[in-house]
């Protein structure tokens, strides 16, 4: 099971989170979100991180060039893109936002490596603490070959339930294992990945 923990904008969550289990830190650059980073914080928190260690950056709206340019800068591994954003030059990880229902529309992105799947909100690209119907993750799973990842409204109290539901490939959580927008709490962290690492053995 993949396990990405996203908004990170410190070194010792970063280092936290890997020391827990997981397989990706999310490093955002989209300037509206209060886990906003520049590339050079981004880019201190990666030289930090252990090889195999995916670092993941977010994008929203945002030029190939910029992207590109920025994803150098930081030392990116895979973009997730959200909105009209593109990129060719690294894996990408293609946000879908879902409500109540799977319009297969979403899943054409030819570049995308996997879909993350997050909760629709008419304000926040992720962050936003709110679930959606994790079954509509297994339906989208068969439109698609590519990887599935379920994001919104994770914490340690679901994800196993998720999991189970969903079957995905990985999940990503953000604000609920947080202290404060951008500050994660170790603890409830750490239990979150515990939990999804264990879930298919639950």
């Amino acid at each position: 099971m993949m396990v990405k923990i996203c908004g990170v904008t410190s070194r010792e969550d970063a280092l936290a989170a890997v020391d827990a289990g997981a397989s990706a830190i999310g490093l955002n650059f989209c300037r509206q979100s209060p886990r906003y980073l520049s590339p050079a914080d981004a880019a201190n928190i990666a030289g930090v991180l252990p090889n195999g260690i995916l670092k993941v950056g977010v994008f929203v709206d945002e030029a190939p060039e910029t992207i590109a340019r920025m994803a150098r800068e930081a030392g990116l591994d895979v973009v997730q893109i959200h909105g009209s954003a593109r990129c060719s030059t690294l894996p990408v990880w293609r946000a879908v936002p879902i409500q109540n229902a799977i319009d297969a529309n979403l899943f054409g992105d030819s570049e995308a490596e996997a879909f993350l799947l997050d909760t629709a909100s008419s304000k926040l690209h992720g962050g936003t603490g709110q679930t959606f119907p994790w079954s509509l993750a297994r339906d989208a799973g068969h439109l698609t070959t590519r990887k599935i990842i379920v994001a919104g409204g994770l914490d340690e109290s679901n994800v196993r339930t998720a999991i189970r539901e969903a079957r995905p490939w990985g999940v990503d959580v953000c604000s609920r294992i947080e202290s404060a927008p951008g500050r994660k709490d170790h603890s409830k962290m750490t239990r979150f990945i515990k939990a999804a690492l264990t879930a298919e053995k639950s």
